[in-house]
């Protein structure tokens, strides 16, 4: 991965906070790593648990950042989400994928960034609470 590139993940991840934040989520993790993937940021609003994968672009060469999101992704996230819920124990609580959408123009400006929740859905989770 170009530094580049690496840079702009981690500025899109630290707006993407921000807004989160404000918006009345607590950030529980930050770039929780697993088997099945990894998850950009784990939070808590309210009793959920919410899942969220931050995409940034710069400029509209490569579309919107939230339809970079390709189904191989989708089914990452919903398994390293499945993952984190049974490493904590949190397999009976609720929980969602939301995706942050940062987009910023060409010199780097921020034009938006925005919280989609329960952007990515998944089939229940049929762990060894499953009713």
């Amino acid at each position: 991965m170009t530094r580049t590139r690496l840079n702009l993940g981690r500025r899109g991840e630290q707006l993407a906070e921000q807004k989160l934040i404000l918006s009345g989520y607590a950030i529980m993790a930050r770039n929780y790593r697993c088997r099945e993937g990894e998850i950009d940021l784990v939070a808590q609003r309210g009793e959920t648990t919410v899942f969220v994968e931050v995409r940034t672009r710069r400029g509209e060469a490569f579309g919107s950042p939230e339809a970079s999101i390709t189904p191989r992704k989708r089914q990452h996230l919903i398994a390293a989400a499945q993952s984190y819920l049974q490493a904590n124990q949190l397999t009976d609580a609720a929980w969602r994928i939301d995706v942050v959408a940062v987009e910023l123009s060409g010199r780097g400006d921020v034009l938006r960034v925005d919280i989609i929740e329960n952007a990515i859905q998944g089939e229940p989770w049929p762990g060894p609470h499953a009713r």
